[in-house]
């Protein structure tokens, strides 16, 4: 076999590969865009339906539903019933995705836009400033998180006040 034969059917190889990558991807695309998950009240006077992305696709709410709730009842109760509808159609998403990810890529991270970033990149619990010695102070503020007589500038003691 010649270089310029094993090259080409290198190339081949490679243009294959790629073709049934994109058939993948639309695959789980199409996946995802006819995820529908619908939660209802138990009365059954209230339904919410939601996409892939946990998305108000449809709400539904029965005439009934406006005598026997109050207002703010109801809006609890289109919120819960979307929490759950969303939760139903992550799951489904996940599922949908897992056969196009590598193996240890978490689908849950990466619908939320996370999937390479540890919990410090996202944004956690910022870390607390250090603690200036405040020994010197003449006022007898115990309040921890005040900083009133801290310089900016150098992070120590202000002098003089």
């Amino acid at each position: 076999m010649t270089d310029a034969t094993h090259s080409q059917e290198r190339v081949e190889q490679l243009l294959a590969d790629y073709r049934r990558g994109r058939e993948q991807l639309a695959s789980v695309q199409r996946a995802l865009l006819s995820i529908a998950e619908t939660a209802s009240s138990p009365d059954g006077l209230v339904s919410v339906t939601v996409g892939a992305h946990g998305e108000l696709a449809k709400l539904i709410i029965a005439d009934a539903a406006y005598r026997r709730y109050r207002a703010a009842e109801l809006a609890g109760l289109i919120t819960r019933l979307t929490a759950q509808a969303a939760a139903k159609a992550a799951e489904r998403a996940n599922q949908a995705l897992l056969p196009a990810l590598p193996p240890d890529t978490d689908p849950a991270a990466l619908l939320a836009g996370r999937a390479d970033l540890s919990p410090d990149e996202i944004g956690g619990t910022p870390p607390r400033p250090s603690r200036v010695d405040r020994s010197d102070r003449l006022d007898s503020v115990d309040d921890d998180e005040s900083y009133e007589h801290t310089s900016w500038m150098q992070g120590t003691p202000k002098r003089g006040r």
